[in-house]
């Protein structure tokens, strides 16, 4: 061999390996620029659950729920093998050989009509190209298939692209795919149902089971064929797995529109407190366990499309409502409707800020009056119309008795009082109470007493309000997101309940029993509840129109939830005012818990007292005496007068005995629970009057005195001549 010849056949391998190195190192360059690691990473569908697991609803922007491919049976994999690249563990990301038979098909046809894909280049199209039929995106799917190889393992790949490609009807992956069609997990699927899912990505809308079962069948068949040449089946079973038919259960998720209200305040939360946005959430795959029951959420949304449980409209729009009930022991919402025909990312009225009227009343007048410890429930206070300045209070009854108890205003809801109450305490004791329960407000004035405000107050703050009482005085942050998973299974938020002691237990406990009043005999007593329930009605006036209202409220708890529940217009106005009042909220919030109240559980049929708490007694009522007799006598006793009268059944209140005098009344004796009274060592000879005064011992007060009885001389008495 001459020296000229092994030059040349040098410069040849050495020119050959310049070309192949130049063109391997392209090939890594241009996968380093096209291949954005970033782009691999697939959108998947955020779940948000019950506490129980029970599926609350998707969210997503692409509904795909991401699985690892060991959770994916075998034959699953070789059915999607069989079927697009039967040589997928042999190639470095395509396949050569039928790059050449799509070329020449390719050729005859004149056009582009064999894609000739393999797995990876398939991959490689989804995820970075578009799907043009050209030779220049062709060449660049092949490249990057190529540096897809170099980079993962063929398990990462075939993970990757099962994970991405769609399976019609809105499925992305394999795994929303199975719970699409068959309502299973993906690793539950059988042979027959896995080569039905590898016959779609082909044409998902064409070939779809749904819409074209016939059609479907025969695609899986041939599926089943393939995977018989390729040796992952037997003829006879696929022969077999063939004669079945296709049976597939089109399990679409449907949005269930009582739910809406809810999952918006979700993802309100979920940007707000844990900083991920709705565009992460829709994305991100996170399952998110929330507070809400299912069946209460489901009642309160029914209870809110039935006209009949709202005020008739005075105009064109709709009287508008809200609802939010709060789990007692955790502080979570179970449940909540932001509106009778709430659409997604709509004006949602749990967190509007409204006028909250009487409502207010507990929290920042009477609580914060029995915490500085000069007054109780049955302190007295003024029940007149007195000016504040330029403020003057009336009662809505336009009626004053001079002097109320505190339990009376509440459960009368009467307005001089709490003024009066105010005033004695301070405004700045309002604030102090109100902002330990998340109520910040900047009046001075005591029209705050009232639920006079400038910004107002949302269901959700007056729902977390009155929880401090059914918990004993402590203050529960409200939420709704109890934990939020990653795609990965880490936990990345885990709610801690924050909750602080605002009141004492003995208030709390004296309000709950207030608070009970008012809705057994007060101004809460409309609609019907079995178990144990306190709350306050709340109404404000609207202006415009004489004897209209604005709002109009009901909040309270049960020994296990507490909620609000308020009506009213977005706009007030002229034409659009309310003529009914507080009973119509009550009414509904107390069909909406009956209903979604567990009765099995003995505990919400009444509170429990905490062991270190004095008890409130029931109040004592005076009832008039008209009846009062007087009986003289003479026996062997000497003269003697005997009262009887007709008195209360309460057994506490006290009987004053007077006699009359030249000089006025005298007082001669005093009885409890007693209706007759015998005066001994009487003169029968003078003429003598009595009367009686019941007494209250809670209060201390008279009441009216009773009618004059005369005494007359008997030689014997009534009960003489009746033995």
């Amino acid at each position: 061999m001459t020296k000229k010849r092994v030059i040349s056949i040098t410069f040849f391998f050495v020119a050959i390996f310049i070309v192949g190195f130049s063109l391997y190192l392209g090939i890594i360059l241009f996968g380093n620029y096209a291949i954005d690691d970033k782009e691999l990473v697939m959108n998947a569908a955020t779940t948000v659950e019950s506490p129980e697991g029970e599926l609350i609803t998707k969210l997503y922007l692409e509904n795909r729920e991401i699985v690892s491919i060991d959770d994916i049976p075998e034959h699953v994999l070789q059915a999607f093998i069989s079927v697009e690249d039967h040589r997928f563990y042999n190639h470095q990301g395509f396949d050569i050989r039928a790059i050449g038979r799509a070329l020449y098909r390719d050729i005859v046809s004149r056009s582009k009509v064999e894609g000739a894909s393999t797995i990876t280049q398939q991959l490689a199209k989804n995820t970075f190209l578009s799907h043009d039929k050209t030779w220049l995106r062709k060449t660049k799917e092949v490249l990057i298939a190529v540096n897809l190889e170099w980079r993962y393992s063929k398990e990462e790949i075939l993970e990757m692209y099962l994970n991405r490609i769609y399976f019609g009807h809105g499925a992305h992956g394999i795994e929303t795919a199975s719970q699409l069609y068959y309502n299973k997990h993906v690793s539950e699927l059988t042979i027959e149902e896995g080569a039905l899912l590898a016959s779609l990505p082909k044409g998902p809308n064409y070939y779809s089971p749904i819409k074209h079962p016939e059609r479907s069948k025969a695609r899986r068949d041939l599926v089943l064929t393939l995977m018989h040449q390729r040796g992952y089946l037997s003829a006879e079973e696929a022969v077999r797995l063939q004669g079945r038919v296709v049976a597939v259960t089109g399990n679409r998720l449907t949005e269930n529109p009582a739910y809406l209200s809810y999952v918006d305040l979700v993802l309100e939360e979920a940007e707000n407190l844990y900083l991920l946005s709705q565009e992460e959430i829709l994305k991100g795959g996170y399952r998110i366990v929330v507070e809400m029951d299912p069946k209460m959420q489901q009642v309160s949304y029914d209870a809110f499309q039935d006209p009949n449980h709202f005020p008739p409209s005075t105009g064109e729009r709709i009287v508008e409502g809200s609802i939010v009930l709060i789990d007692n022991d955790s502080g979570g919402v179970v449940a909540a409707q932001g509106g009778r025909d709430y659409v997604r990312r709509g004006f949602n009225r749990v967190t509007a800020k409204r006028q909250p009227g009487s409502l207010l009343k507990p929290m920042a007048v009477y609580a914060p009056a029995m915490e500085t410890g000069y007054y109780e429930p049955y302190s007295i206070l003024r029940d007149e119309l007195i000016s504040y300045g330029e403020y003057m209070p009336r009662n809505y009854n336009h009626e004053y008795t001079g002097e109320m108890t505190m339990y009376d205003a509440i459960k009368d809801s009467a307005n001089a009082p709490a003024v009066w109450l105010m005033n004695e305490i301070g405004i700045q004791a309002a604030k102090d109470s109100l902002i330990e329960q998340n109520i910040k407000i900047e009046e001075e004035g005591l029209a705050t007493a009232l639920g006079g405000l400038y910004e107002g107050v949302s269901p959700l703050q007056m729902a977390a309000a009155y929880g401090t009482y059914a918990n004993s005085g402590t203050y529960k942050t409200p939420y709704f997101i109890r934990e939020i998973v990653d795609r990965n299974g880490e936990q990345i938020a885990q709610r801690v309940v924050e909750e602080e002691q605002v009141i004492s237990e003995q208030t709390a406990w004296y309000m709950t029993r207030m608070l009970e009043a008012v809705v057994r005999e007060g101004t809460g007593r409309a609609g019907q509840f079995q178990g144990a329930l306190a709350g306050k009605t709340g109404t404000t006036s609207f202006e415009g129109v004489q004897g209209a209202s604005r709002d109009i409220w009901f909040a309270g708890f049960t020994p296990k939830i507490s909620g609000a529940i308020w009506m009213g217009y977005d706009k007030t106005d002229t034409d659009h005012y309310l003529t009914a009042g507080s009973g119509v909220p009550t009414e509904l919030f107390k069909k909406i818990v009956t209903e979604g109240t567990d009765w099995e559980d003995k505990n919400v049929m009444a509170f429990e007292k905490p062991s270190y708490v004095h008890e409130l007694a029931e109040p004592i009522r005076l009832v008039g005496i008209e009846d009062l007799t007087a009986d003289m006598s003479l026996s062997w006793r000497g003269g003697t007068v005997k009262l009887k009268w007709s008195g209360s059944d309460d057994e506490r209140v006290h009987y004053i005995i007077y006699e009359q005098t030249d000089s006025g009344n005298e007082k001669i004796g005093e009885v409890i629970g007693e209706h007759e009274f015998s005066i001994t060592g009487v003169n029968i000879f003078s003429s003598n009057s009595y009367l009686v005064v019941p007494f209250n011992p809670q209060i201390e007060r008279e009441g009216k005195p009773s009618n004059v009885a005369k005494a007359e001389f008997q030689l014997f008495s009534q009960d003489d001549r009746a033995s």
